[in-house]
């Protein structure tokens, strides 16, 4: 059993979702970041547990052939990308093996899996970016948190942001200084300006500026508008969100049109589509047209079925195979998303979709008791996965087939596991790289109904 300060030389045999190495001493897995597989490292343990331990490299003896040149300078700090030392080909076949490797070992299933549908553009292709603000030496600056803190690495140069975005950036952060409006501070709950918020339509190129604060700071903020909306002719919306609790949820439930709509647009699998501050909307749109195109080529509607589309956002899924289908039934948890839905099939003349507010398993618990007998459904849950009350009541539901798409391969296999075991077949999965050089991966699953 390795030992705490222990230096020993080791192989990287494998990458984690979390986008550490794997190596083994005497035995022991060890975990050691920023490191690729075939490195051959000095490594020194700087934690030991009970069954695994912590390591960093204290000197790279062979490089891996998967190693690339980092290119950007808080690479190191800001911890949003995990995999900028590797090859984009190596990430990858991390990722694929980080999907099969949920399934198989997490699921004990054995479906088939489709070719891994990697990204064309792995630099500035998010539609969307939180920053935080803070106060460092005197002024107020924005950036990313450290990975597991909240110290603020200055940045508004992101790699993977739109480079416009950082020009909207360096406009606000100069104005917030100019005025001497106040950041906001986690530990004393003081301060008012906690978050700036930028949309971008990858489409449409219509963008939102979103400024979330403490309290109402309207007036203080007219000029900035003025400021914004004559540099920046793409700028479409400018929204004050306030956020008066002591929390680190980003979002608070008010928001405050300062300038121009109280949303942007954007083209989404060919349908436009209305998006608002709180509605959930993927940050990848080009990678996300192929994920819900897989989703569709999955379901294969028909014609004639009824679709059930279980967290269901703005209604993007839902949306993109209403074509295809008789009718949609939408539910999602966020009134405003909802709303949001509702508008976007208005305004793409879809005249076959109804969207309800409230918990998945609840509300569509109460469409089954009502009638409602899908064909499909499509389900697309949070992180932690879907509820134990959604799995009962989709397997109760009893449709033909479902399609399941997940940012957490981990929580989808649980999920599909409890749903294989209450009648269905787990038939085919895809990975899908919607977020190019950080650890994260998305994956779409077929279940179909057993034949008894």
């Amino acid at each position: 059993m390795p030992e705490k300060n222990q230096v020993c030389t080791a192989e990287i045999t494998a990458l984690t979702s979390e986008g550490s190495g794997v190596c083994r001493v005497d035995g022991m897995a060890v975990f050691v970041p920023e490191t690729a597989v075939g490195d051959v490292c000095e490594i020194k343990i700087v934690k030991v547990l009970k069954s695994y331990a912590y390591g960093i490299v204290e000197k790279i003896i062979t490089p891996s052939a998967d190693r690339i040149e980092n290119t950007c300078p808080v690479y190191k700090k800001c911890g949003g990308c995990l995999l900028r030392h590797i090859s984009y080909e190596a990430e990858c076949r991390t990722k694929n093996g980080i999907v099969r490797d949920a399934f198989e070992r997490i699921g004990g299933l054995s479906p088939e899996f489709d070719t891994f549908l990697g990204a064309e553009d792995t630099e500035h292709y998010r539609n969307k970016a939180q920053y935080p603000v803070a106060n460092i030496d005197g002024k107020a600056v924005c950036g990313f948190f450290a990975p597991r803190s909240h110290r603020l690495v200055p940045v508004t140069d992101c790699a993977l942001q739109p480079k416009m975005f950082r020009d909207i950036l360096d406009t606000v952060i100069a104005y917030i200084n100019e005025k001497k409006i106040s950041a906001y501070d986690e530990a004393s709950n003081t301060g008012i300006v906690r978050h700036i918020y930028i949309r971008r339509g990858a489409h449409s190129g219509e963008i939102m500026v979103c400024i979330v604060v403490r309290k109402d700071i309207s007036r203080q903020l007219s000029a900035l508008c003025r400021q914004l909306s004559e540099k920046f002719s793409g700028i479409k919306s400018i929204i004050m969100n306030i956020n008066d609790r002591k929390t680190n949820v980003i979002l608070g439930d008010k928001c405050v049109t300062l300038w121009g709509n109280d949303t942007i647009s954007d083209v989404m699998c060919g349908n436009t589509v209305e998006i608002s501050p709180l509605s959930f909307y993927q940050v990848n749109t080009v990678q996300a047209e192929r994920l819900y195109g897989k989703a569709l080529e999955y379901a294969s509607p028909k014609g004639d079925e009824v679709i059930a589309d279980l967290y269901c956002g703005a209604g993007t899924i839902g949306l993109s195979m209403a074509k295809q289908a008789k009718k949609i039934v939408g539910v999602e948890i966020i009134p405003q998303a909802v709303e949001n839905a509702k508008r976007n099939a208005q305004r793409n003349n879809i005249n076959t979709a109804d969207f309800y507010c409230g918990d998945a398993g609840e509300v569509f618990g109460k469409l089954r008791k009502k009638g409602c007998a899908p064909d499909i459904i499509v389900v697309d849950p949070p992180r932690k996965g879907c509820s134990a009350e959604t799995i009962d009541v989709i397997a109760e539901a009893a449709p033909k087939k479902i399609v399941m798409i997940s940012c957490n391969p981990a929580t989808a296999a649980r999920d599909t596991k409890l749903l294989s075991e209450k009648g269905y077949n787990v038939e085919k999965i895809c990975g899908v790289d919607l977020f190019p050089r950080t650890g994260h991966v998305e994956c779409v699953v077929l279940m179909s109904r057993k034949v008894i």
